[in-house]
């Protein structure tokens, strides 16, 4: 039998790439749990919004979350509803991409 092709959001794809303009940071999980593990790195090493964390849980699994202004969630939740995100209007228009993407806050 043949299988089908998953189709793919044009609104996840999208967001996908906007969030591909948003810092990001590879961190181990250790003991804690992925999103404790974020939000320890987070208060630690003080990453002002936005922000993209890539916490890795065991050598197979990596956790994305997103740092906004309103807390952390899920990376996916964001590349779906990205124009939820005040941060992520900005990297929405041609010509603030590389203002956002170096580290300024607007």
């Amino acid at each position: 039998m043949a299988r089908r092709r998953k189709r793919k959001s044009r609104r996840r794809q999208e967001g996908r790439k906007i969030l591909e303009h948003v810092p990001q940071y590879n961190i181990e999980s250790g003991e804690d749990k992925p999103v404790t593990a974020a939000r320890k790195y987070i208060q630690s090493a003080g990453i002002i919004p936005p922000a993209l964390l890539l916490v890795k849980r065991n050598e197979h699994t990596t956790d994305r979350y997103f740092w906004a202004e309103k807390g952390l969630f899920g990376a996916q939740y964001v590349e779906e509803n990205h124009f939820l995100f005040p941060s992520l209007r900005i990297l929405d228009s041609p010509g603030e991409k590389t203002a956002v993407a170096a580290g300024s806050r607007l």
